[in-house]
Order: C-alpha cells, then structure tokens, then sequence
C-alpha cells in the first residue's frame, strides 16, 4: 500500500527533512509516525501525497510510483488518499454540508451522490443534526470532525492524519481517536503523525519513531518512550 526505498529529501536553509528512510504499510494498517517537532514527520506526510518529491529514492502509494508520476496525474492520485490537518483548513463561508460535499464536487461526483453520500458521513462522524451550521458555529472537535468527514466521504484507501489532535483537548482528542479507529475498520489504511504520547501508548499501534530525519524505531505494538 504504501513503501519508501532508501528515500531522502533535504531543504535549503538547514532545515530539517529526512534521510535513507525505508518501511512498509500494509492495506488497512493503523501506523503512528512520532517523533519530536521537527523530526521529519510532517515531510514524510507530504512525500506520501505527492506535495514534496524526494531527492533520492523510491515511493509507491497505492501502486503508483510518487517519484516518476507526471504533475498532471498526481489530482487523480489524490483521489485515494484522505488529508487531516491540525488546524483543520475548513472553508468559512461553506456550511458543513458544502464543506463536505465540496470533496466530492471538485472530483465531478453527480449531484444525486452527493447528497446520499454526505448525510451518511456527517452521521458516522457524529454531526448529522449541524448539516446546516458553519464552522464559526462549531468547537474545535466538531471542526475537526467534519474534516474528517470531507477527507473520508470518497472512501479513500489511505487517510492521512497530521497532528490531529494537536489544537484540540484531551476528552475531545480521544473523540477524534475512535472515529479514526472506526474509520480503519472500514478497511482504510489510516496513518497519523503526532507527538501525543498518551494516545499511542494507550492504543497500542504500530509505531513508526522518526529521529533528527533517521527512521529510529518501527515497532509492531508499543510504547511510545521504551519497547515491549
């Protein structure tokens, strides 16, 4: 589903990427990516979308080759992949719905499916009864939802989830978490980077630890400061 050869990407400046990193994710895999501010997470999630390409090695999401795929196809590749985002990139002027359905229109989904298909989502996702309210009328945990939702309503393969819980409180958080577990039950592949120590200790995932750029430790199930 996902595989990264030998791949490295550095940027000008000094700033910090990655270097010689190598794993695989399998089909319907829940992995975290952890690692302190900095360490390389975030870049391994904009390798796998295609918004960064590497500067050396391989990368294959999905079945397609990110490194020799043409500009061109990378919006149809897209199409498989699911982005969340800590500070939720919601459009203000869009109500929930809009929010949600504008996934779908921009992939040129008929009307008739779109409006079958987003109801269902804002439900899985807990928000059916605020279809019509826009995001200045929502908390935080429920503007994350409803990017959840817009990232899930094409039933991608692989959602991506970068620092999800990063604005939101700890019972809010936990929220998120189960939504995203039910989510991977469906049988998307679901990888989040985060530094929450307390989740991924408490739910027991498969943990890929990214030091200074280096993969530093991938373990089947963990603990987030010592191995099992």
């Amino acid at each position: 589903m996902i595989r990264f050869e030998d791949v490295s990407k550095s940027y000008s400046r000094g700033s910090s990427g990655v270097s010689d990193i190598s794993f695989e994710i399998g089909r319907g895999e829940f992995v975290f990516l952890i690692g302190t501010s900095g360490s390389g997470k975030t870049t391994l999630v904009k390798l796998m979308n295609r918004e960064i390409k590497p500067d050396t090695g391989s990368i294959w999401v999905a079945g397609k080759n990110l490194v020799t795929m043409p500009a061109w196809k990378v919006p149809y590749f897209r199409r498989n992949i699911g982005v969340i985002f800590q500070d939720f990139r919601l459009l203000p002027n869009k109500s929930v719905f809009q929010n949600v359905a504008f996934a779908l229109e921009v992939i040129g989904k008929p009307r008739k499916y779109i409006n079958e298909q987003v109801p269902q989502i804002l439900k899985l996702v807990g928000l059916d009864g605020k279809s019509e309210r826009y995001p200045d009328q929502l908390s935080g945990g429920e503007q994350q939802r409803v990017a959840i939702a817009r990232a899930f309503v094409n039933r991608p393969l692989i959602l991506l989830a970068d620092e999800p819980t990063g604005n939101l409180d700890p019972e809010t958080s936990w929220g998120v978490m189960n939504l995203l577990e039910r989510i991977n039950r469906t049988g998307t592949a679901v990888v989040m980077a985060t530094h929450d120590a307390g989740i991924v200790d408490s739910m027991r995932r498969r943990v890929i630890e990214i030091d200074h750029g280096t993969l530093h430790r991938d373990q089947s199930r963990g603990i987030y400061g010592i191995g099992v």
